[in-house]
């Protein structure tokens, strides 16, 4: 019985041998890849999230643009201080003198803080009387979210507009 043990054990035996014959020593050891289907990549810190919505009107008649403008947080969390973008496609008038809260982006282009929005919370207005610089027939206005406090909005569909606004003096809603 013993003699059968023995020939049980030699092949182990020589496997185990042939295994630490042939380990490189761990000073020359190769860094292999982490292949490990089950590992995850460490979760990046969690952002918070707002609906941002902007709604209101655009009107031109002859070199005169009238914009309404009414800012929301539909949530769910709180806006520490938000910016409105207004982007026109054609160039406005030097010679005016924006409103409170209101800095010119460009030629064509005005940016307003609409501040800190609370979830639910009532919407800020910003109005807006500017002149163009010509009399076009039509304007372009494109009104975005430029900042929103470091608050992510994953819904930005109903806070990036594009209206179309011929010189009819009509009121275009967004």
């Amino acid at each position: 019985m013993l003699m059968l043990s023995r020939r049980l054990l030699m092949p182990l035996s020589i496997a185990v041998a042939v295994a630490a014959a042939t380990t490189v020593p761990a000073a020359t050891a190769v860094p292999v890849a982490d292949t490990d289907p089950v590992s995850f990549p460490a979760a990046a810190p969690a952002v918070p999230e707002a609906d941002m919505s902007h709604h209101g009107h655009v009107s031109l008649w002859s070199d005169r643009l009238e914009i309404r403008l009414r800012t929301a947080n539909l949530g769910p969390t709180d806006v520490p201080a938000s910016t409105v973008r207004l982007r026109f496609s054609e160039p406005l008038s030097v010679r005016q003198q924006l409103p409170p809260g209101c800095l010119w982006g460009g030629e064509a282009a005005v940016l307003c803080e609409t501040g800190a929005l609370t979830t639910g919370g009532q919407a800020r207005r910003t109005a807006l009387d500017l002149r163009l610089a010509s009399r076009p027939a039509e304007v372009v206005v494109r009104v975005d979210t430029v900042w929103s406090g470091g608050v992510r909005d994953a819904d930005s569909g109903n806070d990036a507009h594009l209206v179309l606004a011929p010189s009819t003096g009509d009121r275009y809603a967004f």
